[in-house]
């Protein structure tokens, strides 16, 4: 695991008590997240595993097992692991790198990967979808969503506590690329604005299937 890995966990292990604190009902707000969260849940079916990774303090999670699948949230911190187990007894969590996820191959009949993806240097984007397919049985749907542009966003505090994490913003095409280059179908893609209680970016989502 590289330098940047350590930081960023390090980083969401001094946050993740404040971030569930002042995250946990986003989607509360996000009606688009959810509309999406839903489709890839009724193409996944009820019997599917589905994995969200980068998990954070499991919201995502918890909205996941409570529509009826077995949800399975794994994140580089166990600080937020460990809050997350906490917040979502029904569902597993598990800590583990985007490179090398902590999962058997095609244990996970879809996934999502929320604004995880941003903490990955554009030259380990790739790696990351040859691991994120690997995870996924043929024809399991993916929803990605990342900030979009060219810029890395660094913060050395954070909600008034000390962190050293990167934000990498992407152009869309080098995450379509960077998907599609090692077996990814796009079925759907979508840009919106920022909500107003969100950072203010233009987030762009792709709806995927590992085409293998």
């Amino acid at each position: 695991m590289s330098g940047d890995h350590d930081g960023v966990r390090r980083s969401y292990d001094t946050v993740a008590e404040e971030y569930r604190s002042r995250l946990a009902d986003e989607l509360i707000h996000k009606p688009l997240d959810r509309a999406l969260l839903a489709a890839l849940v009724e193409e996944a079916g009820s019997a599917a595993t589905v994995a969200d990774l980068g998990c954070g303090p499991g919201h995502v999670t918890a909205w996941l097992a409570g529509r009826g699948v077995r949800a399975v949230g794994i994140d580089l911190s166990p600080g937020m692991v460990a809050v997350a187990r906490r917040s979502c007894p029904q569902a597993e969590f598990r800590a583990g790198d985007l490179l090398r996820l902590p999962a058997a191959d095609g244990e996970f009949g879809a996934a999502v990967a929320l604004y995880s993806l941003i903490h990955l240097h554009p030259d380990e984007l790739p790696a990351a979808g040859v691991e994120l397919r690997r995870v996924l049985r043929p024809g399991a749907p993916l929803l990605v969503a990342v900030h979009l542009g060219d810029e890395v966003r660094h913060l050395d505090e954070w909600w008034g506590h000390p962190v050293d994490v990167d934000f990498h913003f992407f152009a869309a095409e080098t995450v379509v690329a960077a998907l599609t280059d090692v077996g990814f179908a796009v079925e759907a893609r979508l840009e919106r604005v920022s909500y107003p209680q969100e950072v203010a970016t233009r987030r762009l989502y792709l709806l995927v299937r590992n085409a293998g």
